[in-house]
């Protein structure tokens, strides 16, 4: 049904062609043209769309038109729940699939996160040998071991495409550790593959008090404070940005060995994120457009609408 409200709105409300349905939806205009008619059929089809993702449609086209995105995707709110991944992890993982699906070859870039690694463990298993997944951050936490919310791991376990992590911390310990590091033989062609990236997908990591790089022990109490100081109110892939969506000069950004964010201008780069805590990062994301797609949920939408 919620496919069918889907078509609903894009061919009554939106004014598309059958044939813009299918490419948009990726099905074929016979299907499409079917989910049309299941709309009518089942009375979703009224003076308004009578069904809640059509608010949901509405937010998410609104989001980009007023920040200039190339997808927005928003998923109705619970609000009896204090979850940072419902209904979004979803979203993520559909998203994922229909670019897998693809067969034309593309390298998919994947960041680190909670919501990043609850959309992986949603991921159906799928053979796509002509892909390439890419990490855009290091996989190693302070004390050696593996970093939990790395997520490359995780995706090469769902599908048989080649995975390329990044066998590096994180945050280096200084600066001159981390062009040492970037300038070996074996991670050189990992961060020219992430910058290659067709479509990448990324968390916005809060900077509060429990904020997941200091939660995660990658940067100290104090480091976390002077980067609050000098304005961060986000971390995308480790580096701090302020409220504008500008970098840090100095302190820890010196340090982050993660890849940087792919072009917006040669790569789809998708935010998944929501809530109160996340909201001043997804503010500062779309401000400096570091993104050009987002994946949220209706209230966070409603609030960066507003804003």
């Amino acid at each position: 049904m919620d496919d069918a409200a889907r078509a609903g709105w894009l061919y009554y409300v939106a004014g598309n062609t059958q044939d813009e349905i299918a490419a948009k939806l990726g099905i074929s205009r016979q299907s499409a043209q079917r989910m049309v008619s299941l709309a009518v059929s089942e009375g979703l089809v009224k003076v308004r769309l009578d069904h809640p993702i059509a608010r949901c449609l509405d937010l998410a086209e609104q989001l980009k038109q007023r920040f200039g995105l190339k997808m927005a995707e928003v998923v109705p709110t619970d609000p009896g729940s204090t979850s940072t991944t419902l209904g979004v992890a979803d979203a993520a993982a559909a998203e994922m699939t229909r670019w897998l699906k693809s067969e034309t070859p593309i390298v998919l870039g994947i960041g680190t996160g909670r919501t990043l690694k609850a959309a992986i463990e949603l991921l159906s298993p799928i053979e796509c040998p002509q892909h390439k997944v890419v990490s855009l951050t290091g996989n190693i936490a302070p004390d050696g071991s593996a970093a939990f919310y790395n997520v490359i791991f995780n995706i090469a376990d769902k599908i048989k495409a080649r995975s390329f992590p990044m066998p590096l911390p994180v945050i280096a310990s200084s600066p001159e550790e981390r062009e040492l590091l970037h300038s070996q033989a074996m991670i050189r062609p990992v961060l020219e593959l992430s910058a290659q990236a067709t479509v990448a997908f990324v968390g916005i990591g809060d900077l509060e008090d429990d904020a997941p790089l200091f939660i995660d022990g990658f940067i100290s109490r104090q480091e976390l404070l002077a980067l609050r100081q000098a304005g961060a109110v986000c971390e995308i892939v480790g580096r701090a940005f302020d409220r504008n969506g500008v970098p840090i000069k100095g302190l820890t950004n010196d340090r982050v060995a993660s890849a940087h964010i792919p072009s917006r201008d040669t790569a789809m780069v998708i935010a998944i994120a929501k809530g109160p805590k996340k909201l001043p990062g997804i503010e500062a994301a779309l401000k400096g457009s570091l993104i050009n797609g987002l994946i949220t949920d209706e209230a966070t939408a409603e609030a960066l609408l507003a804003s």
